[in-house]
């Protein structure tokens, strides 16, 4: 067999068989039918060159299969004897593989990610009318894609052109995701494993970019330094743009790498983390590009520092996912009060700076985000039924375990004649990766340091280096 088919450990099939499965299982508590899920297409760059792969995470969710023009179609329906789960997938091809590398081919890849059947993916037209015959449902991505929308509407037309000899088309379509969004939201051993290592790898990027860090580089070096450690380590991308920005740049969230010098008495916000196997990290590390804090970004960041340290003591199985944000909130507001950013007297006390969100002016985002496939990864956050909130708005979600979650508050202070001058142009935010336990939380990205001590510390080592 060929080794790269051999690379598709046994545990891992029988993770994605065991996925798949439970998608069956609900669709059956359903009455049954038809689910259909398509990777995500290739996409050309510019001319005859195609940005890099990257497969749909839902897809690879039910099949860790990572090549492209790939669907599956899962049939609830089915009777004994009749394949279940059937992968369409390329053919094998020589001459293409000459040009792109290997492809497995529906024999192989039904063997190897335990698919009942597979098929070439050109041959999915000339299936999906049989297979939709007499379905009492199909179960797709709704609406995400007008291209898939007119397949369908093609397959359920062909279908229904056979109503003569007796055929029925479905009666009912469903939006296939929600179903796979609540079993992506609680991670398995296998998804936790990869998780952990992914953020192993982000944490030392980090920590290499602190100490290759220097008054005078660029912001793009930097970027380099973190690009190289996570393939170095084998993580096959960026899990999102990494975002490198020194001085009043900390201050736009969503700021890309660009050519900015780092100054002495800057400080480098550095968000940025590795894809592996499917699976995303995220960390965010602020640090002084001279490798000490003045007094006044110190005030701040112990802010946010505090903010994180009691937004994770809120984090735990059975308490409500905006629990976190709202303990970040009461640190952070009484912060801005404490330093003057924020006018006491005006104000009050953190009970009218909450009522009156005058803090986000200078902390706009939330305390965190679901993690998984995706960075911002699949979910609900808030339940799908109970009492609505006077603005009509739904119960934020309960934690369980095996969530996993970032937390990370920041402030980001702009130059403003109301604002004391010392914090002018600062941005600081501090980001982890929780894993939700049934007592709290374990973070898996602090093999990067997070106290200024530590972070001057570290950065002094590699300066007398």
């Amino acid at each position: 067999m060929n080794s790269l088919i051999e690379d598709v450990s046994p545990i891992a099939v029988d993770v994605y068989r065991s996925r798949r499965e439970r998608v069956l299982a609900q669709l059956r508590a359903q009455g049954g039918g038809l689910a259909v899920l398509s990777t995500a297409p290739e996409v050309m760059r510019n001319r005859d060159t195609d940005y890099p792969f990257r497969h749909d995470s839902y897809f690879y969710y039910l099949t860790g299969f990572s090549e492209p023009e790939a669907t599956l179609v899962l049939n609830a329906s089915a009777r004994d004897g009749e394949p279940a789960s059937i992968l369409f997938c390329r053919e094998k091809n020589v001459e293409r593989e000459t040009w792109e590398g290997f492809r497995y081919g529906p024999e192989a890849a039904a063997e190897a990610f335990g698919f009942d059947a597979a098929f070439a993916i050109g041959a999915l037209d000339d299936h999906m009318p049989r297979l939709l015959a007499d379905q009492p449902a199909l179960f797709y991505a709704l609406g995400t894609s007008a291209e898939l929308d007119a397949k369908v509407r093609g397959w359920i037309d062909a279908v229904r052109a056979q109503s003569r000899s007796g055929v029925r088309a479905p009666t009912r379509a469903q939006h296939l995701l929600p179903i796979i969004d609540e079993m992506r939201m609680v991670k398995d051993a296998h998804e936790i494993a990869i998780m952990r290592r992914a953020a192993s790898i982000s944490a030392e990027a980090h920590r290499g970019a602190m100490h290759a860090c220097r008054p005078g580089m660029r912001e793009y070096e930097l970027e380099a330094e973190l690009l190289y450690t996570f393939r170095r380590h084998g993580a096959q991308a960026p899990a999102y743009g990494s975002i490198v920005a020194t001085g009043a740049n900390a201050c736009v969230l969503h700021y890309p790498a660009g050519n900015a010098t780092m100054r002495d008495g800057d400080l480098v916000l550095i968000d940025a983390a590795c894809e592996l196997d499917g699976y995303a990290s995220d960390i965010t590390r602020t640090f002084p590009a001279s490798g000490r804090f003045t007094p006044a970004q110190r005030e701040l960041y112990d802010i946010v520092l505090a903010a994180q340290s009691a937004a994770i003591d809120a984090t735990r199985a059975g308490v409500s996912f905006d629990a976190l944000h709202q303990a970040a909130l009461e640190v952070l507001s009484q912060g801005l009060l404490d330093t003057g950013i924020l006018d006491k007297a005006k104000f009050g006390g953190v009970e009218n700076v909450i009522a009156e969100r005058a803090y986000a002016r200078f902390y706009m985002h939330r305390t965190g985000h679901w993690l998984g496939m995706d960075v911002h990864d699949a979910g609900e956050y808030r339940e799908a039924d109970g009492p609505r909130d006077e603005q009509g708005a739904r119960p934020w979600r309960t934690l369980v375990a095996g969530n996993v979650l970032t937390i990370e508050p920041g402030l980001y202070v702009r130059a403003a004649e109301d604002v004391p001058e010392r914090y002018w142009n600062t941005g600081i935010r501090i980001e982890d990766d929780a894993l939700v336990t049934p007592g709290g939380c374990e973070l898996l990205t602090r093999e990067v340091p997070v106290a200024a001590d530590e972070i001057e510390a570290l950065m002094r080592e590699s300066i007398s280096h």
